[in-house]
């Protein structure tokens, strides 16, 4: 099994070449809404705290997460695994703002969403979070460039060019930058996604199965560029996936089952997630 300690010698050495960068000092009035709003820049970029989201009444009521406590801090690469129903999406919409809770309350940087009004939360993940999913959902009639603007377009900011040069050439695209998605394979129209998602400088990425729709050679590429991202342009991303080789980019796995965090794992190799994994039964529990 390839160790993430080779696989980031691979990603430094091999094609597309990545640059060497210095680690550029991120201006957190840019695009932080929580600095905008004169807050203190909390050391994590996300955290909740008794975090419950149930769903039904009564005999129907079904507890996909359970009194949760995490932090997510600033620059790593924070992966989410369990099996299927154990909570690990769940935990993922609800820190990022895309889904309401039961009760608890989640933060992302110094602002606390579970009390803000619709514009102000639509504001803040539009300004502080960036995405990444299975679909790449970008605009066939725009090119790559436009789809990678597109959220500050709609937003009416201006890119940081010297910052978007850097994203565009830490992704390997800046020669497909005039080309639409149709002519861009499936890696390419991700890596499109992740410079998106990246470009606006976000205070956290949330990818929910990020490779799932690509080969392995493609998907392994998408792996490399966001843990790239984290090295070098001191990202926060915070990744839900099934996948021990991909759970090993990771800088730590934290594990649901349950709806509950059961473990932790630092420094995760794809065959000590694998073991892990092989603890939990089908409906997700412990055994």
């Amino acid at each position: 099994m390839v160790r993430r300690g080779a696989l980031r010698k691979a990603w430094n050495t091999g094609k597309p070449p990545v640059p060497s960068f210095r680690r550029p000092q991120v201006k957190t009035s840019v695009s932080s809404t929580a600095a905008r709003d004169g807050e203190a820049r909390s050391p994590f970029a996300a955290r909740a705290r008794g975090l419950t989201k149930a769903y039904g009444d009564g005999e129907t009521r079904v507890v996909a997460l359970d009194a949760v406590d995490v932090d997510i801090p600033r620059g790593q690469f924070t992966a989410i695994m369990g099996p299927s129903g154990s909570g690990k999406s769940t935990l993922m919409h609800c820190l990022a703002g895309l889904d309401t809770v039961s009760s608890g309350k989640t933060w992302v940087g110094g602002t606390e969403i579970t009390k803000l009004g619709d514009k102000r939360l639509t504001r803040l993940r539009r300004d502080s979070i960036g995405f990444v999913f299975q679909a790449f959902n970008l605009l066939p009639t725009l090119t790559a460039l436009e789809n990678i603007t597109l959220p500050m377009d709609i937003a009416g900011r201006t890119p940081d060019q010297a910052w978007l040069d850097l994203v565009v050439e830490t992704v390997g695209l800046a020669g497909r930058l005039t080309h639409r998605p149709t002519q861009l394979s499936g890696g390419q129209q991700q890596r499109v996604a992740v410079a998106r998602a990246l470009a606006a400088r976000p205070e956290i990425i949330f990818g929910d199965e990020p490779t799932g729709n690509l080969d392995s050679r493609a998907g392994a590429e998408i792996l490399g560029f966001l843990r790239h991202s984290v090295d070098a342009l001191g990202q926060t991303i915070v990744m839900v996936t099934h996948d021990p080789v991909a759970a090993s980019y990771a800088d730590r796995v934290l594990y649901l089952a349950d709806g509950r965090i059961v473990d932790e794992m630092h420094a995760p190799t794809a065959d000590a997630v694998l073991e892990r994994m092989k603890s939990f039964d089908s409906r997700g529990r412990t055994s």
